[in-house]
């Protein structure tokens, strides 16, 4: 499978899919593959029979980056980029797309097996759970969205917004995306 990448510097390449990758990348991905690969599928568009996507591992920030691969696999898996029963990468193919320790995407995956999102078929590889991206979607409503909704209230209450223009600030914005 071919990759053009381009770096932050625009910098063009091709590379298999071994290759080493820097972090903050921008990826050409050909869709007629076997393997779905999607580096992160945030911001991602199609373009042809090329995917581009946007890699976010950020390797200096404060999150561990065991944790921002599990959220990553999280993330394919809500968007359907991964569905039930498909293969996820190994820790050794992760640890060769991030340019990290093996141990590390082990720590990630385990993350996910603990929560029981993917599961192991032995000899074969690690695989995603049929009800994961519903224990996800369950997950990220009653933990991220409460969590931004509170700091949105108290941000208003802080500006003085009434609740009407905090609906309509809200409404406005979506009808902005729609």
């Amino acid at each position: 499978m071919k990759l053009l990448c381009i770096d932050i510097a625009v910098c063009q390449y091709f590379c298999t899919l071994g290759c080493k990758v820097l972090s903050l990348a921008f990826f050409y991905i050909h869709l007629q593959t076997t393997i779905k690969t999607s580096i992160v599928h945030y911001n991602s568009n199609v373009l042809g029979n090329l995917k581009v996507v946007k890699l976010l591992i950020n390797m200096d920030g404060e999150k561990p980056i065991y944790i921002q691969i599990a959220e990553w696999l999280e993330t394919e898996i809500i968007d359907g980029t991964l569905q039930a029963d498909d293969k996820v990468y190994s820790q050794y193919q992760l640890a060769e797309l991030f340019n990290i320790n093996p141990a590390t995407a082990g720590k990630g995956l385990t993350i996910l097996l603990d929560a029981e999102l993917i599961y192991k078929k032995r000899g074969l590889g690690t695989f995603v759970s049929a009800d994961a991206r519903n224990k996800l979607l369950t997950k990220r409503k009653d933990g991220t969205l409460r969590r931004l909704v509170q700091e949105l209230l108290n941000e208003a209450a802080l500006l003085g917004l009434q609740d009407e223009q905090l609906i309509e600030l809200i409404q406005a914005e979506r009808k902005e995306r729609s």
